[in-house]
């Protein structure tokens, strides 16, 4: 007899009162809800996570950081962070001197990528964070 046999066999054993203490035991033991069962499996009560599982949000709004400029390459950095942004000329210039600094915030990831891309290329060392 297997030990799944043997379980099966011990819980026909059991009266009402027990098996409601088994229920009780369970769902505290495994955090699930045994009252609610949808498709026939036990569901986890709400709010609650599986052990060795973490429950990850994905990351929607991203932040374009630039980090550094090279010395050569400020005049082109500076067209493309006009491109980018409503700075004009002044205000562009006075970006570029106070870094790291975020160019843009809460963007998506897209739009994210495309301007490090646009900012690389240019010559500033761009994080996306």
């Amino acid at each position: 007899m297997t030990t799944v046999e043997q379980i099966i066999d011990q819980l026909k054993t059991l009266t009402l009162i027990e098996s409601s203490e088994l229920v009780k035991q369970i769902e505290e033991t495994f955090g699930v809800d045994a009252s609610a069962p949808v498709g026939g499996a036990i569901m986890m009560a709400p709010g609650q996570e599986s052990a060795g599982q973490e429950v990850v949000e994905e990351k929607t709004t991203f932040d374009v950081i630039v980090k550094d400029i090279a010395s050569d390459k400020r005049v082109s950095v500076l067209k493309v962070i006009r491109k980018l942004t409503s700075l004009g000329l002044a205000e562009a210039k006075e970006f570029t001197v106070s870094l790291p600094k975020a160019l843009k915030e809460g963007i998506s990831k897209e739009e994210a990528a495309e301007a490090k891309k646009d900012l690389e290329l240019a010559g500033a060392v761009v994080d996306i964070v």
